[in-house]
């Protein structure tokens, strides 16, 4: 990857075939950043018996998708805390563009409260530390308990699986859902990238057939076949 912050979306940016980044059972890295309304506070400093961090930016279809599943999630109970870590732009285009200094990171981060989203937005720094240390996918998903240890994680965060797992560690139990890849929604990654504006759908478009045959196909399959690690509230790391 020649550029933390890519002009253009390009599958060669992404290798979806490792999984990388903190592994169930494995401490969370901690981070000290600024959220979207100017505090600074670490990212596991958090008061719930579970934190869920998701991972994405504005211009990512699939984050969007899962926003309203996941603001659930987080308003459902207070033994959950939920936040967003903001990183690079997904779909960069003409009206989105990729972010040239911490300050457009900022203004596009800010943009998610303004679009109504009610969870803790986190902004990655301008090099994307924080978002390579959890791996670097633009729409992952992690559940850390008390002890900052990762007790549940996926590439490509599906709501569905994330509830099942989070349901799962309240009532006492491991988190085994398994989590497959879900496509965003069609009307939804038409009005993000047009949004995100000229270059963007293009770019998309060039690199479709192989985000379908390495997630929807590929990672769908290992997924089905493989045993999730099952790690619970109390876990120690």
């Amino acid at each position: 990857m020649a550029e933390y912050n890519y002009d253009s979306f390009s599958s060669d940016d992404y290798d979806f075939n490792t999984s990388t980044g903190p592994a169930v059972g494995q401490k969370a890295p901690d981070f000290e950043l600024q959220t979207a309304t100017g505090e600074r506070r670490r990212l596991l400093d958090f008061d719930a018996e579970l934190l869920v961090l998701e991972l994405g930016s504005v211009t990512c279809p699939l984050f969007q998708t899962r926003r309203r599943t996941m603001q659930k999630l987080d308003a459902a109970t207070d033994r959950v805390q939920s936040a967003i870590l903001y990183v690079r732009e997904a779909h960069p285009g003409a009206s989105i563009p990729a972010h040239v200094d911490l300050e457009s990171k900022s203004a596009c981060a800010r943009g998610l409260g303004e679009d109504g989203e009610t969870r803790v937005v986190l902004i990655d720094d301008f090099e994307g530390a924080a978002h390579q240390a959890y791996g670097g996918m633009p729409n992952a998903v992690f559940v850390i308990n008390k002890q900052g240890c990762v007790v549940f994680k996926a590439d490509w965060n599906s709501p569905s699986a994330t509830v099942a797992a989070v349901e799962s560690l309240l009532r006492g139990e491991p988190a085994v859902a398994k989590s497959y890849f879900r496509p965003a929604s069609p009307a939804v990654t038409i009005r993000t990238l047009r949004r995100a504006g000229e270059g963007s759908t293009w770019d998309f478009l060039r690199s479709l057939p192989v985000l379908i045959w390495n997630n929807l196909i590929l990672r769908n399959l290992r997924t089905l076949f493989g045993r999730p690690v099952g790690a619970s509230v109390d876990t120690t790391c």
